[in-house]
């Protein structure tokens, strides 16, 4: 194995122009699978950590409540002994609180905009405020109940600063419209387009607005320590919820704002639960990061097709130049199989060297781009939920990356190398090639 490898570097160093370049390709593609990955998890985790803090959590217990079949509100009822429940049925759960849900119309002197209205008790979430970059005025006078956090886009359309008053207005759930004022008491830097469609208040003006009492609300958000077990929680937490005997509605991976006409459509009445994960509340947004993964793998898998096409034709070039090196060795009894052995061998060694080398320069300028908070265009910011371009490299997916590729080039490595095994000693000798 040992005399292998070393005839293998041997052959890769007697021309290093072939090998250079080949390198040089197989680093550059394993470099680009590295940023468009770490552009990828960057993205996730950007929207993972705006959404649970601007609308969702890790995993919600909502639902609907329907005085009549053909209409539906979309609050739970007796929200207090539920979230106990809750409680005691998640013990992974770091926090569990409740927020209100509202949709209606701010009003200024100057301009109207409609947004969600997102009721919160400020001292309830000790982490808001490191998602919600404040600009002006004071996040924690959330506390007055006729107050507002707006955003800055928002406060630009509205014309108003901190201090300024807006009048929200929206129909309530037995349809009456009913309005209130508020004092905008702090204006936050916006975070994508979450922020473009959500304003926050104190979630006891969201049950006057709506005459809701104060065992209403609009849905119980859990926030775990590990994210990944959103699925397993949810799925956990329906079946105990059922056998506690409440209705609970089947899955569904929609925000609960498009469930509302599929709801409103069921013949039933009363209180049925609906238990989703952030993913199913921002299904809206993840086609972003769907189609950018769908575009990784379309520009990696062709770029990765001629990296394989270039290493083959190496490889034939390669056997082509040694044909009489190849005879002296079958004649001097080395078998077909380390023969074989002995040219992927030589392109294993090619490839990983080239995917460490491209995994490391992809690890460089990931680090670079974040030192250099490269300013992202407005539009973009929409769906990337940031001002600055944010890469997040995860080391699973590097490592991926690297065996991927260094398997793929190994193994498109045997036709070559099997051909050259094949070849027979004497014809080998003979060949002036």
């Amino acid at each position: 194995m040992e005399r292998l490898l070393l005839i293998a570097v041997r052959n890769l160093r007697s021309n290093p122009r072939r090998t250079g370049l080949l390198t040089a390709a197989i680093a550059a593609v394993t470099m680009l699978l590295v940023l468009l990955a770490s552009l990828s998890h960057g993205m996730y985790d950007t929207m993972l950590r705006a959404a649970t803090t601007m609308a969702t959590g890790h995993v919600n217990v909502g639902g609907f409540y329907k005085v009549t079949s053909g209409t539906a509100a979309p609050i739970v009822i007796q929200s207090d002994a539920l979230k106990k429940t809750v409680k005691a049925l998640t013990p992974e759960a770091t926090l569990v609180v409740d927020r209100m849900r509202g949709w209606g119309k701010v009003v200024s002197h100057k301009d109207s905009i409609q947004v969600g209205y997102c009721g919160i008790d400020i001292d309830e979430e000790q982490d808001f405020h490191e998602v919600i970059q404040i600009l002006e005025g004071d996040l924690q006078a959330l506390r007055e109940k006729n107050s507002a956090v707006i955003f800055q886009s928002q406060a630009e359309a509205l014309g108003v600063t901190v201090g300024d008053s807006l009048t929200l207005s929206t129909p309530t759930f037995r349809g009456a419209r009913n309005t209130a004022d508020v004092r905008v008491v702090a204006i936050a830097k916006p975070v994508g387009m979450l922020s473009a469609f959500n304003i926050f208040v104190h979630k006891q003006l969201v049950r006057e607005l709506y005459h809701l009492d104060d065992h209403a609300t609009g849905a119980i958000q859990l926030y775990l320590e590990d994210e990944d077990d959103v699925d397993k929680v949810a799925e956990r937490l329906r079946g105990a919820l059922a056998e506690a005997g409440y209705e609970v509605m089947d899955p569904l991976a929609q925000p609960f704002f498009m469930k509302i006409p599929i709801v409103t459509r069921e013949d039933w009445t009363g209180q049925r639960l609906d238990v989703t994960n952030w993913k199913d509340e921002m299904a809206f947004m993840m086609w972003t990061l769907k189609a950018l993964d769908a575009l990784t793998g379309i520009i990696v898998a062709i770029l990765l097709t001629l990296i394989v096409m270039g290493v083959m034709n190496s490889m034939w070039i390669a056997i082509r130049e040694r044909t009489r090196e190849i005879g002296t060795l079958r004649a001097i009894g080395m078998q077909r199989r380390r023969v074989l052995f002995m040219f992927v061998l030589e392109a294993g060694v090619l490839s990983l060297v080239a995917t460490l080398l491209g995994a490391f320069v992809g690890a460089g300028i990931t680090v670079l781009v974040n030192a250099l908070e490269i300013a992202i265009p407005d539009g973009a910011r929409l769906f990337l939920m940031s001002d600055t371009l944010r890469l997040v490299m995860d080391g699973p997916i590097v490592l991926r990356a690297v065996v991927t590729i260094t398997a793929v080039t190994t193994a498109f490595s045997f036709i070559p190398a099997w051909r050259a095994a094949r070849l027979p000693p004497v014809t080998a000798i003979h060949d002036l090639g």
